[in-house]
Protein backbone atom coordinates (compact mmCIF):
# COMPACT_ATOMS: atom_id res chain seq x y z
CA UNK A 1 0.00 0.00 0.00
CA UNK A 2 1.43 3.50 -1.05
CA UNK A 3 1.34 5.93 1.56
CA UNK A 4 1.57 9.77 0.76
CA UNK A 5 1.42 12.86 2.97
CA UNK A 6 -0.11 16.45 2.16
CA UNK A 7 -1.51 19.51 3.72
CA UNK A 8 -5.15 20.02 4.01
CA UNK A 9 -6.82 20.46 1.00
CA UNK A 10 -10.51 19.64 -0.84
CA UNK A 11 -9.81 16.09 -2.41
CA UNK A 12 -11.40 15.73 -5.79
CA UNK A 13 -11.88 12.30 -6.06
CA UNK A 14 -11.59 8.73 -4.52
CA UNK A 15 -12.52 8.99 -0.72
CA UNK A 16 -12.39 11.41 2.09
CA UNK A 17 -11.96 9.67 6.05
CA UNK A 18 -12.55 11.84 8.67
CA UNK A 19 -11.47 11.00 12.39
CA UNK A 20 -13.97 12.42 14.96
CA UNK A 21 -13.24 12.33 18.71
CA UNK A 22 -16.36 11.79 20.97
CA UNK A 23 -18.31 15.01 21.28
CA UNK A 24 -16.26 16.69 18.86
CA UNK A 25 -17.87 19.92 17.34
CA UNK A 26 -17.79 20.78 14.14
CA UNK A 27 -14.73 22.85 13.20
CA UNK A 28 -11.50 23.12 11.12
CA UNK A 29 -11.70 21.34 8.19
CA UNK A 30 -14.86 19.42 9.03
CA UNK A 31 -16.56 22.53 9.51
CA UNK A 32 -15.10 23.45 5.90
CA UNK A 33 -15.87 20.79 4.38
CA UNK A 34 -19.73 20.45 5.90
CA UNK A 35 -20.41 24.08 4.41
CA UNK A 36 -18.81 22.65 1.19
CA UNK A 37 -21.74 20.40 1.26
CA UNK A 38 -24.10 22.53 2.10
CA UNK A 39 -24.39 21.25 5.68
CA UNK A 40 -25.22 17.52 4.85
CA UNK A 41 -22.50 16.17 7.13
CA UNK A 42 -23.95 17.89 10.36
CA UNK A 43 -27.42 16.41 8.90
CA UNK A 44 -26.25 12.70 8.40
CA UNK A 45 -24.56 12.95 12.15
CA UNK A 46 -27.68 14.72 13.78
CA UNK A 47 -29.77 11.84 12.07
CA UNK A 48 -28.17 8.90 13.44
CA UNK A 49 -26.61 7.88 16.73
CA UNK A 50 -23.05 8.34 15.95
CA UNK A 51 -21.35 10.29 18.52
CA UNK A 52 -17.41 9.90 17.68
CA UNK A 53 -17.28 7.08 20.04
CA UNK A 54 -14.43 4.27 19.07
CA UNK A 55 -15.65 1.86 16.81
CA UNK A 56 -18.04 4.09 15.42
CA UNK A 57 -18.53 4.74 11.83
CA UNK A 58 -20.83 7.24 9.78
CA UNK A 59 -20.70 7.22 5.88
CA UNK A 60 -21.96 10.22 3.30
CA UNK A 61 -22.39 9.21 -0.20
CA UNK A 62 -21.56 11.28 -2.97
CA UNK A 63 -21.55 14.37 -0.85
CA UNK A 64 -23.14 17.69 -2.52
CA UNK A 65 -21.19 19.52 -4.24
CA UNK A 66 -18.06 17.28 -3.94
CA UNK A 67 -16.68 15.01 -6.16
CA UNK A 68 -15.18 12.54 -3.88
CA UNK A 69 -17.09 9.31 -3.88
CA UNK A 70 -18.02 9.24 -0.27
CA UNK A 71 -17.46 11.06 3.11
CA UNK A 72 -16.21 8.60 5.76
CA UNK A 73 -16.79 9.66 9.50
CA UNK A 74 -14.68 7.48 11.83
CA UNK A 75 -15.23 7.90 15.56
CA UNK A 76 -11.82 7.66 17.71
CA UNK A 77 -13.80 8.20 21.48
CA UNK A 78 -12.25 10.02 24.19
CA UNK A 79 -9.42 12.17 23.48
CA UNK A 80 -7.53 11.75 26.86
CA UNK A 81 -7.65 7.99 26.32
CA UNK A 82 -5.47 8.16 22.72
CA UNK A 83 -1.89 6.30 22.46
CA UNK A 84 -0.25 4.92 20.20
CA UNK A 85 -1.78 1.38 20.70
CA UNK A 86 -5.53 3.01 20.37
CA UNK A 87 -4.10 4.87 17.07
CA UNK A 88 -2.51 1.50 15.66
CA UNK A 89 -6.26 -0.04 16.37
CA UNK A 90 -8.51 2.61 15.18
CA UNK A 91 -6.07 2.82 11.64
CA UNK A 92 -6.78 -1.40 11.42
CA UNK A 93 -10.52 -0.57 11.50
CA UNK A 94 -10.27 2.15 9.16
CA UNK A 95 -8.54 -0.59 6.38
CA UNK A 96 -11.04 -2.79 6.76
CA UNK A 97 -13.68 -0.34 6.43
CA UNK A 98 -12.57 0.84 3.47
CA UNK A 99 -11.59 -2.84 1.83
CA UNK A 100 -15.13 -3.86 2.75
CA UNK A 101 -16.14 -0.34 0.17
CA UNK A 102 -14.01 -1.59 -2.15
CA UNK A 103 -12.07 1.52 -2.03
CA UNK A 104 -8.91 2.15 -3.72
CA UNK A 105 -7.41 5.05 -2.29
CA UNK A 106 -8.63 7.48 0.22
CA UNK A 107 -7.42 10.85 1.84
CA UNK A 108 -7.22 11.21 5.78
CA UNK A 109 -7.94 14.52 7.51
CA UNK A 110 -6.96 14.66 11.07
CA UNK A 111 -7.22 18.15 12.63
CA UNK A 112 -4.60 19.13 15.16
CA UNK A 113 -6.14 17.79 18.57
CA UNK A 114 -4.23 18.27 21.87
CA UNK A 115 -4.61 16.69 25.16
CA UNK A 116 -3.58 13.22 24.12
CA UNK A 117 -1.09 10.68 26.06
CA UNK A 118 1.00 11.07 23.03
CA UNK A 119 1.96 13.86 20.60
CA UNK A 120 -0.22 14.65 17.54
CA UNK A 121 2.33 13.53 15.08
CA UNK A 122 3.69 10.41 16.66
CA UNK A 123 -0.74 9.52 16.79
CA UNK A 124 -1.23 10.27 13.35
CA UNK A 125 2.27 8.03 12.45
CA UNK A 126 0.78 5.33 14.57
CA UNK A 127 -2.89 5.62 12.89
CA UNK A 128 -1.08 5.00 9.65
CA UNK A 129 1.07 1.91 10.73
CA UNK A 130 -2.28 0.88 12.00
CA UNK A 131 -3.88 1.42 8.38
CA UNK A 132 -0.91 -0.83 7.12
CA UNK A 133 -0.67 -3.46 9.47
CA UNK A 134 -4.66 -3.76 9.07
CA UNK A 135 -4.38 -3.96 5.27
CA UNK A 136 -1.68 -6.86 4.98
CA UNK A 137 -2.95 -10.00 3.31
CA UNK A 138 -1.18 -12.65 1.94
CA UNK A 139 -3.07 -12.88 -1.51
CA UNK A 140 -0.25 -14.53 -3.31
CA UNK A 141 -1.81 -17.76 -4.58
CA UNK A 142 -5.11 -15.97 -5.17
CA UNK A 143 -5.75 -16.54 -8.80
CA UNK A 144 -8.79 -16.42 -11.21
CA UNK A 145 -11.97 -16.46 -9.37
CA UNK A 146 -10.62 -15.63 -6.72
CA UNK A 147 -9.20 -11.82 -6.86
CA UNK A 148 -12.20 -10.52 -5.69
CA UNK A 149 -11.27 -11.51 -2.01
CA UNK A 150 -7.93 -9.32 -2.51
CA UNK A 151 -8.14 -6.03 -0.40
CA UNK A 152 -9.24 -3.11 -2.78
CA UNK A 153 -7.04 -0.65 -0.88
CA UNK A 154 -3.68 0.80 -2.50
CA UNK A 155 -2.80 4.27 -1.64
CA UNK A 156 -3.69 6.10 1.25
CA UNK A 157 -2.30 10.06 1.29
CA UNK A 158 -2.77 11.61 4.99
CA UNK A 159 -3.56 15.10 4.80
CA UNK A 160 -2.46 17.33 8.00
CA UNK A 161 -0.44 21.17 8.03
CA UNK A 162 2.77 19.56 9.99
CA UNK A 163 2.84 16.29 7.53
CA UNK A 164 6.96 16.02 7.90
CA UNK A 165 6.97 15.78 10.98
CA UNK A 166 4.21 13.33 11.15
CA UNK A 167 6.24 11.21 8.04
CA UNK A 168 9.57 11.49 9.46
CA UNK A 169 7.90 9.29 12.54
CA UNK A 170 6.17 7.27 10.22
CA UNK A 171 9.23 6.23 8.22
CA UNK A 172 11.15 5.12 11.10
CA UNK A 173 8.65 2.76 12.41
CA UNK A 174 7.73 2.04 9.09
CA UNK A 175 10.49 -0.38 8.49
CA UNK A 176 10.09 -2.12 11.35
CA UNK A 177 6.75 -3.23 9.62
CA UNK A 178 8.15 -4.46 6.58
CA UNK A 179 10.23 -6.94 9.13
CA UNK A 180 6.76 -8.06 10.54
CA UNK A 181 5.28 -8.14 6.90
CA UNK A 182 8.56 -10.65 6.12
CA UNK A 183 7.71 -12.23 8.84
CA UNK A 184 4.16 -12.77 8.27
CA UNK A 185 4.83 -13.92 4.50
CA UNK A 186 7.40 -16.42 5.85
CA UNK A 187 5.47 -17.78 8.19
CA UNK A 188 2.14 -18.34 5.58
CA UNK A 189 4.39 -19.70 2.79
CA UNK A 190 3.16 -23.68 2.08
CA UNK A 191 6.17 -26.44 2.89
CA UNK A 192 6.55 -27.22 -0.78
CA UNK A 193 7.58 -23.45 -1.44
CA UNK A 194 9.50 -23.07 1.82
CA UNK A 195 11.76 -25.06 2.83
CA UNK A 196 15.44 -24.97 4.53
CA UNK A 197 16.96 -24.69 1.17
CA UNK A 198 14.46 -21.50 0.08
CA UNK A 199 14.33 -20.07 3.12
CA UNK A 200 18.60 -19.71 3.22
CA UNK A 201 18.00 -18.57 -0.07
CA UNK A 202 15.65 -16.09 0.93
CA UNK A 203 17.45 -14.89 3.98
CA UNK A 204 20.57 -14.26 2.15
CA UNK A 205 18.97 -11.42 -0.33
CA UNK A 206 18.74 -9.64 2.67
CA UNK A 207 22.34 -9.19 3.14
CA UNK A 208 23.54 -5.56 3.22
CA UNK A 209 26.67 -3.60 3.29
CA UNK A 210 25.47 -3.36 7.47
CA UNK A 211 24.27 -7.01 7.48
CA UNK A 212 26.32 -10.04 6.61
CA UNK A 213 24.37 -13.48 6.16
CA UNK A 214 26.11 -16.95 6.19
CA UNK A 215 24.76 -20.08 5.36
CA UNK A 216 25.73 -23.62 6.53
CA UNK A 217 25.50 -26.07 4.10
CA UNK A 218 24.81 -29.56 5.55
CA UNK A 219 28.81 -31.10 5.23
CA UNK A 220 29.69 -27.79 7.57
CA UNK A 221 26.76 -28.58 10.49
CA UNK A 222 28.57 -32.29 10.33
CA UNK A 223 31.61 -31.00 10.78
CA UNK A 224 30.77 -29.03 13.73
CA UNK A 225 28.96 -32.36 15.00
CA UNK A 226 25.53 -30.36 15.45
CA UNK A 227 23.97 -34.38 16.02
CA UNK A 228 20.63 -33.42 17.28
CA UNK A 229 20.17 -30.64 14.51
CA UNK A 230 20.58 -33.42 12.12
CA UNK A 231 19.10 -36.02 13.96
CA UNK A 232 15.89 -34.03 13.01
CA UNK A 233 16.91 -33.65 9.98
CA UNK A 234 17.96 -37.01 8.79
CA UNK A 235 13.99 -38.29 7.96
CA UNK A 236 13.83 -35.69 4.87
CA UNK A 237 14.53 -35.30 1.57
CA UNK A 238 15.58 -31.38 2.19
CA UNK A 239 18.64 -31.16 3.65
CA UNK A 240 18.96 -28.75 6.43
CA UNK A 241 20.59 -25.17 7.22
CA UNK A 242 21.80 -23.17 9.39
CA UNK A 243 21.58 -19.56 8.54
CA UNK A 244 23.72 -16.74 10.61
CA UNK A 245 22.91 -12.99 10.34
CA UNK A 246 25.80 -10.47 11.37
CA UNK A 247 24.45 -7.18 11.75
CA UNK A 248 27.31 -4.41 12.75
CA UNK A 249 25.89 -1.37 13.97
CA UNK A 250 27.30 -0.50 17.44
CA UNK A 251 31.21 0.11 18.91
CA UNK A 252 33.31 -2.36 17.24
CA UNK A 253 34.51 -3.87 20.36
CA UNK A 254 30.65 -4.15 21.84
CA UNK A 255 29.60 -8.07 22.51
CA UNK A 256 26.61 -8.61 20.12
CA UNK A 257 22.71 -9.52 20.79
CA UNK A 258 21.81 -12.95 20.11
CA UNK A 259 18.36 -13.94 18.94
CA UNK A 260 17.84 -17.61 17.84
CA UNK A 261 14.92 -19.15 16.38
CA UNK A 262 13.64 -22.29 15.48
CA UNK A 263 13.11 -23.05 11.46
CA UNK A 264 11.04 -26.42 11.08
CA UNK A 265 10.05 -25.88 7.85
CA UNK A 266 7.16 -28.47 7.99
CA UNK A 267 6.64 -30.78 10.97
CA UNK A 268 4.99 -33.86 10.98
CA UNK A 269 6.15 -35.07 14.37
CA UNK A 270 8.29 -37.77 12.73
CA UNK A 271 7.84 -41.06 13.21
CA UNK A 272 6.26 -40.06 16.58
CA UNK A 273 3.65 -38.80 13.84
CA UNK A 274 0.93 -36.06 14.51
CA UNK A 275 -2.72 -36.54 13.95
CA UNK A 276 -3.46 -36.23 10.51
CA UNK A 277 -6.54 -32.99 11.46
CA UNK A 278 -4.58 -29.86 11.46
CA UNK A 279 -1.04 -31.01 10.21
CA UNK A 280 -1.28 -28.33 7.23
CA UNK A 281 -0.94 -26.11 9.94
CA UNK A 282 2.89 -27.25 10.99
CA UNK A 283 4.18 -25.57 7.52
CA UNK A 284 4.40 -22.18 10.41
CA UNK A 285 6.39 -24.41 12.71
CA UNK A 286 9.33 -22.07 11.66
CA UNK A 287 8.05 -19.15 12.94
CA UNK A 288 10.52 -18.72 15.27
CA UNK A 289 13.02 -18.45 12.62
CA UNK A 290 10.35 -16.25 10.44
CA UNK A 291 10.57 -14.12 13.41
CA UNK A 292 14.79 -13.68 13.52
CA UNK A 293 14.88 -12.84 9.83
CA UNK A 294 12.03 -9.97 10.16
CA UNK A 295 13.68 -8.81 13.28
CA UNK A 296 17.48 -8.58 11.69
CA UNK A 297 16.32 -6.99 8.34
CA UNK A 298 14.30 -4.18 10.57
CA UNK A 299 17.49 -3.74 12.42
CA UNK A 300 19.62 -3.62 9.32
CA UNK A 301 17.20 -1.37 7.34
CA UNK A 302 16.44 1.47 10.40
CA UNK A 303 20.11 1.08 10.92
CA UNK A 304 20.16 0.22 14.39
CA UNK A 305 23.17 1.35 16.66
CA UNK A 306 23.89 -2.34 18.13
CA UNK A 307 25.35 -5.19 17.02
CA UNK A 308 23.20 -8.21 16.53
CA UNK A 309 23.80 -12.07 15.90
CA UNK A 310 20.71 -13.99 13.94
CA UNK A 311 20.75 -17.67 14.15
CA UNK A 312 18.35 -20.04 12.99
CA UNK A 313 18.13 -23.92 12.40
CA UNK A 314 16.36 -24.79 9.01
CA UNK A 315 14.81 -28.43 8.98
CA UNK A 316 12.35 -30.78 7.87
CA UNK A 317 10.58 -33.11 10.15
CA UNK A 318 9.55 -36.13 8.56
CA UNK A 319 9.13 -40.19 8.89
CA UNK A 320 10.35 -42.52 6.57
CA UNK A 321 13.25 -44.93 6.56
CA UNK A 322 16.20 -43.02 6.86
CA UNK A 323 14.25 -41.19 9.92
CA UNK A 324 15.53 -40.59 13.58
CA UNK A 325 13.36 -43.14 16.28
CA UNK A 326 12.01 -43.03 19.69
CA UNK A 327 14.96 -44.47 21.80
CA UNK A 328 18.05 -43.06 19.48
CA UNK A 329 20.48 -40.95 21.22
CA UNK A 330 22.50 -38.45 19.86
CA UNK A 331 25.63 -36.69 21.32
CA UNK A 332 24.99 -32.76 20.99
CA UNK A 333 27.18 -30.28 19.67
CA UNK A 334 27.86 -29.20 23.37
CA UNK A 335 29.19 -32.85 24.17
CA UNK A 336 25.68 -34.07 25.84
CA UNK A 337 24.04 -36.82 24.95
CA UNK A 338 20.41 -36.93 24.33
CA UNK A 339 17.46 -39.67 24.58
CA UNK A 340 15.34 -39.01 21.78
CA UNK A 341 11.87 -40.29 23.87
CA UNK A 342 9.43 -38.08 20.96
CA UNK A 343 10.68 -37.27 17.93
CA UNK A 344 7.65 -34.41 18.00
CA UNK A 345 9.51 -33.11 20.46
CA UNK A 346 12.12 -31.83 17.79
CA UNK A 347 12.19 -28.06 18.24
CA UNK A 348 14.49 -28.30 21.05
CA UNK A 349 16.83 -30.61 19.61
CA UNK A 350 17.44 -28.10 17.06
CA UNK A 351 17.98 -25.18 19.49
CA UNK A 352 20.54 -27.11 21.78
CA UNK A 353 22.98 -26.97 18.88
CA UNK A 354 22.35 -23.62 17.95
CA UNK A 355 22.39 -22.18 20.85
CA UNK A 356 25.08 -23.85 22.19
CA UNK A 357 26.86 -22.96 18.76
CA UNK A 358 25.88 -19.11 19.37
CA UNK A 359 27.20 -18.33 22.24
CA UNK A 360 30.67 -20.54 21.74
CA UNK A 361 31.12 -18.52 18.47
CA UNK A 362 30.01 -15.00 19.06
CA UNK A 363 30.07 -14.96 22.69
CA UNK A 364 26.54 -12.74 23.01
CA UNK A 365 25.84 -10.53 25.92
CA UNK A 366 22.37 -12.17 26.12
CA UNK A 367 20.98 -14.89 24.49
CA UNK A 368 17.05 -15.20 23.22
CA UNK A 369 15.03 -17.69 21.29
CA UNK A 370 12.15 -17.69 19.90
CA UNK A 371 9.77 -21.19 18.85
CA UNK A 372 7.05 -22.49 18.56
CA UNK A 373 7.82 -24.74 20.99
CA UNK A 374 4.55 -26.57 22.63
CA UNK A 375 1.25 -27.24 22.50
CA UNK A 376 1.01 -26.90 26.20
CA UNK A 377 1.82 -22.99 26.19
CA UNK A 378 -1.16 -23.14 24.01
CA UNK A 379 -3.63 -24.74 26.60
CA UNK A 380 -2.04 -22.46 29.27
CA UNK A 381 -2.24 -18.68 27.42
CA UNK A 382 -4.40 -18.81 24.32
CA UNK A 383 -3.47 -16.61 21.88
CA UNK A 384 -2.87 -13.92 23.36
CA UNK A 385 0.66 -13.97 25.56
CA UNK A 386 3.71 -15.82 24.65
CA UNK A 387 5.40 -18.02 27.13
CA UNK A 388 8.75 -16.56 28.47
CA UNK A 389 10.94 -18.71 30.44
CA UNK A 390 14.67 -16.79 31.85
CA UNK A 391 17.46 -17.15 33.78
CA UNK A 392 17.79 -13.30 34.60
CA UNK A 393 15.14 -11.26 36.19
CA UNK A 394 16.07 -8.27 34.41
CA UNK A 395 15.63 -9.80 30.78
CA UNK A 396 12.27 -10.51 32.00
CA UNK A 397 11.43 -7.19 33.26
CA UNK A 398 12.67 -5.65 29.74
CA UNK A 399 11.16 -7.79 27.59
CA UNK A 400 7.83 -7.66 29.63
CA UNK A 401 7.84 -3.68 29.77
CA UNK A 402 8.34 -3.87 25.40
CA UNK A 403 6.04 -6.51 25.24
CA UNK A 404 3.17 -3.81 26.62
CA UNK A 405 4.43 -1.14 24.64
CA UNK A 406 3.71 -2.85 21.30
CA UNK A 407 0.80 -5.33 22.38
CA UNK A 408 3.37 -8.10 21.93
CA UNK A 409 2.80 -9.28 25.82
CA UNK A 410 4.44 -12.25 27.73
CA UNK A 411 3.86 -14.10 30.63
CA UNK A 412 6.87 -15.34 32.88
CA UNK A 413 6.91 -19.18 33.83
CA UNK A 414 9.12 -20.75 36.70
CA UNK A 415 12.27 -22.39 36.25
CA UNK A 416 13.92 -24.86 38.73
CA UNK A 417 15.88 -27.89 39.79
CA UNK A 418 12.54 -29.79 40.88
CA UNK A 419 11.24 -29.36 37.21
CA UNK A 420 14.79 -29.86 35.72
CA UNK A 421 15.26 -33.26 37.49
CA UNK A 422 12.10 -34.40 34.83
CA UNK A 423 14.07 -34.47 32.11
CA UNK A 424 17.47 -36.72 33.50
CA UNK A 425 17.57 -39.83 31.41
CA UNK A 426 18.89 -42.94 32.57
CA UNK A 427 21.05 -43.98 30.03
CA UNK A 428 22.29 -40.00 28.60
CA UNK A 429 22.97 -37.07 30.23
CA UNK A 430 18.97 -35.74 28.86
CA UNK A 431 15.97 -36.81 27.61
CA UNK A 432 14.29 -34.47 25.54
CA UNK A 433 10.66 -34.53 27.37
CA UNK A 434 9.43 -35.17 30.39
CA UNK A 435 6.63 -36.12 32.66
CA UNK A 436 3.49 -35.44 31.28
CA UNK A 437 2.53 -32.28 33.08
CA UNK A 438 4.82 -28.82 33.07
CA UNK A 439 5.27 -29.42 29.10
CA UNK A 440 6.29 -26.25 28.30
CA UNK A 441 8.85 -25.93 31.50
CA UNK A 442 10.29 -28.98 30.90
CA UNK A 443 10.68 -27.88 27.35
CA UNK A 444 12.29 -24.89 28.49
CA UNK A 445 14.54 -26.29 31.26
CA UNK A 446 16.23 -28.86 28.51
CA UNK A 447 17.06 -25.62 26.38
CA UNK A 448 18.57 -24.17 29.68
CA UNK A 449 21.03 -26.76 29.44
CA UNK A 450 22.81 -25.77 26.80
CA UNK A 451 23.02 -22.09 27.73
CA UNK A 452 25.83 -22.11 30.84
CA UNK A 453 25.48 -18.37 32.22
CA UNK A 454 25.13 -16.69 29.36
CA UNK A 455 22.02 -14.09 30.19
CA UNK A 456 18.90 -15.94 28.51
CA UNK A 457 15.33 -15.81 27.66
CA UNK A 458 13.23 -18.42 25.75
CA UNK A 459 9.85 -17.39 23.93
CA UNK A 460 7.24 -20.17 23.36
CA UNK A 461 5.39 -18.17 20.72
CA UNK A 462 3.36 -21.38 19.50
CA UNK A 463 0.03 -19.70 20.46
CA UNK A 464 0.93 -16.45 18.86
CA UNK A 465 2.51 -17.13 15.76
CA UNK A 466 -0.55 -17.75 13.78
CA UNK A 467 -3.96 -15.94 14.68
CA UNK A 468 -7.05 -17.77 13.70
CA UNK A 469 -9.36 -14.72 14.23
CA UNK A 470 -8.82 -11.68 12.69
CA UNK A 471 -7.67 -8.63 15.08
CA UNK A 472 -7.68 -4.76 13.47
CA UNK A 473 -4.38 -4.73 12.96
CA UNK A 474 -3.97 -8.90 12.82
CA UNK A 475 -5.64 -10.59 9.84
CA UNK A 476 -6.31 -14.32 9.99
CA UNK A 477 -2.79 -16.07 9.35
CA UNK A 478 0.56 -15.09 10.50
CA UNK A 479 1.12 -12.30 12.65
CA UNK A 480 4.64 -11.65 13.19
CA UNK A 481 4.71 -11.58 16.50
CA UNK A 482 8.09 -10.83 18.15
CA UNK A 483 9.14 -8.34 15.10
CA UNK A 484 8.08 -5.47 17.10
CA UNK A 485 8.37 -7.25 20.61
CA UNK A 486 11.99 -7.42 20.56
CA UNK A 487 13.07 -4.35 17.98
CA UNK A 488 11.23 -2.37 21.25
CA UNK A 489 13.19 -4.32 23.74
CA UNK A 490 16.56 -3.10 21.53
CA UNK A 491 15.67 0.60 21.31
CA UNK A 492 14.74 0.48 24.94
CA UNK A 493 17.86 -1.29 26.60
CA UNK A 494 20.66 -1.17 24.08
CA UNK A 495 20.42 2.08 21.86
CA UNK A 496 22.07 5.06 22.81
Amino acid sequence: MKISFSKILMPQKHNLVIFFSEGQKLAGSLKKIDLKTDGQISRAIKNSDFKGKNGQNLEVISPNKMSVSKILLVGIGDIKKQDSLLAENIGGKTANLLNKSKAEMAYLILDKIDGMQITFEKYCAHLLIGLRLGNYQFNKYLKSKLKERRNSLKEICLMANNFPLIKKDFNYINKVIDGVFLTRNLVSEPSNVLYPKSFAEISKTLEKSNMKVEILLPNQIKNLKMNALLGVAQGSINEPRVVVFKYDGGSKNERPLAFIGKGVTFDSGGISIKPSQGMEDMKWDMGGAGVVAGLMSSLSNRKAKVNAIGVVGLVENMPSGSAQRPGDVVQSMSGQTIEVINTDAEGRLVLADILWYTQKKYKPSIMIDLATLTGAIIVALGEKYAGLFTNNDLLAERLSDAGKKVNELVWRFPLSKDYDKLINSHIADVKNVGSRGAGSITAAQFLQRFVNKTPWAHLDIAGVTWGNLPKPTVPKGGTGFGVRLLDQFIRDNYEK
